[in-house]
């Protein structure tokens, strides 16, 4: 090779591309004194737990290094010091009520935006993800991925708002993103350049003939192969292998019958009936994005902020939402936390994902900053003053991981995302309503 890989060189076949992730060979040491040092990426990341978390079984009693985890955060304990939790935020322009919309639509769509929404105007703020896709999408192939577990129609009534607030990603005040829920659409958008049909004949004859992205690209891997070191060749296998695996377990989804669905679930085809191996084939994509740096921003609801999916494949067949209107029935909050914990697991799955991918000196996960919350605590109460709230992730070094920080009641929301912005490289002044940065949180 007699010049360094570009940090832009993609595998190409007929209806594919494939981004590569760092390799040796893109910053080769007969280069390094030619070239500017690697510029250190940092990733960011919302994701939304929806419909309240318990703070009892949340909260830690004490707040600094020795903070014990709760029952609902206990599967990412084996990550204590790459996990930084955050009590005492706020989301306090969900509490203004207007013109119209309950607390479950107030909380989603203000989360990110930090202001209140407008009611029927379908008016709220661009949010902080936006907001820093602006700046960061410019280096990449998605400005943004927003994706979720469950519908989020945008149209007709929700929670007595139009159903368009229910997404945390603005593009603008009075431009909602709606979040991808199918794996299958989202794989394509990443590593296909075909029309993909909406009729279900056409689409299949599509599949066939793609047959799989990685045997599109053979031809191509394997000249790219032929010119790399060991170590970057089984880094190479590591990543392509993982692609393979997210193609297998997307055609099992794609053959499953909806009968296999549970009740209320409402999933289209090819999304698993599985609410697990959906949720994980969402993370892995959004790994292989940020590990391709194809983004650097997205934002993923766990499910519908008050939706009525069910969980029976943990002992819950009840609706979600009716179950949050516990009426402090120890039976009805035992079914409710067993929920959160259930997601709380998924997400744990995400963070050993980026551990377990290396990247430069360090991991994938040093190098985000991922916040995971709720726009309220006990959705019995609708109380979005205390928001459990935490931070996977170091952000570059940049984050004091391994703490609890309790911060003073009712602080801004708001103030996290500007904190955000400035980890993420995009310092901003003003954000909702915020009034000031979370000390304590990082080294800046």
């Amino acid at each position: 090779m007699t010049r360094p890989l570009s940090r832009r060189t993609f595998l190409r076949g007929t209806g594919a591309l494939i981004a590569l992730p760092y390799l040796d060979a893109m910053s080769p040491i007969a280069f390094a004194a030619a070239r500017r040092p690697e510029e250190k990426v940092a990733r960011m990341m919302y994701v939304y737990a929806p419909t309240g978390i318990m703070p009892h079984a949340w909260t830690p009693t004490t707040a600094g290094t020795d903070f014990e985890f709760q029952r609902i955060m206990k599967p990412l304990e084996k990550f204590r010091n790459d996990i930084t939790v955050i009590s005492g935020l706020g989301d306090n322009p969900a509490n203004v009520k207007g013109d119209a919309g309950g607390d479950h639509v107030r909380a989603v769509a203000s989360y990110l935006t930090g202001v209140p929404i407008k009611g029927r105007e379908v008016r709220a703020g661009t949010s902080v993800d936006q907001i820093a896709a602006r700046v960061l999408g410019q280096r990449t192939k998605f400005g943004s991925i927003e994706v979720a577990c469950e519908d989020s129609r945008l149209v007709g009534g929700c929670d007595g708002a139009p159903c368009a607030y229910q997404t945390v990603s603005w593009k603008s005040p009075t431009e909602p993103l709606p979040p991808e829920i199918n794996p299958r659409a989202l794989f394509e958008r990443m590593f296909g350049d075909l029309n993909v049909s909406s009729d279900p004949v056409e689409r299949k004859n599509q599949q066939d003939y793609r047959k799989s992205i990685l045997d599109l690209t053979l031809a191509d891997t394997k000249s790219l192969q032929s010119t790399l070191g060991a170590n970057d060749r089984r880094k190479l296998e590591e990543y392509l292998t993982s692609i393979r695996e997210v193609e297998i377990r997307l055609g099992k989804a794609d053959s499953q019958s909806l009968d296999a669905l549970p009740a209320g679930a409402g999933k289209p085809n090819g999304i698993p009936a599985s609410y697990a191996e959906h949720a994980r084939l969402m993370f892995d994509l959004i790994a292989i994005a940020f590990q391709t740096d194809m983004t650097r921003v997205s934002t993923f609801m766990m499910a519908r902020e008050g939706g009525a999916r069910p969980y029976p494949e943990i002992g819950v067949p009840e609706a979600h939402h009716p179950l949050s209107h516990h009426g402090n029935k120890p039976d009805v909050i035992e079914k409710l936390i067993q929920i959160e914990c259930y997601h709380l697991e998924q997400f744990a799955y995400f963070v050993e994902k980026l551990k377990s991918i290396k990247e430069g000196d360090g991991t994938l996960l040093d190098n985000c900053a991922i916040v995971y919350g709720a726009a309220m605590g006990d959705p019995q109460a609708h109380n979005h003053n205390v928001c459990p709230t935490l931070i996977a992730g170091h952000a570059n070094g940049q984050i004091k991981s391994g703490q609890h920080i309790a911060y003073e009641k009712q602080t801004p929301m708001a103030n996290l995302h500007l904190t955000m912005l400035e980890l993420a490289g995009v310092p901003t002044e003003h954000f909702g309503d915020a009034n000031g940065k979370l000390e304590f949180l990082t080294g800046i």
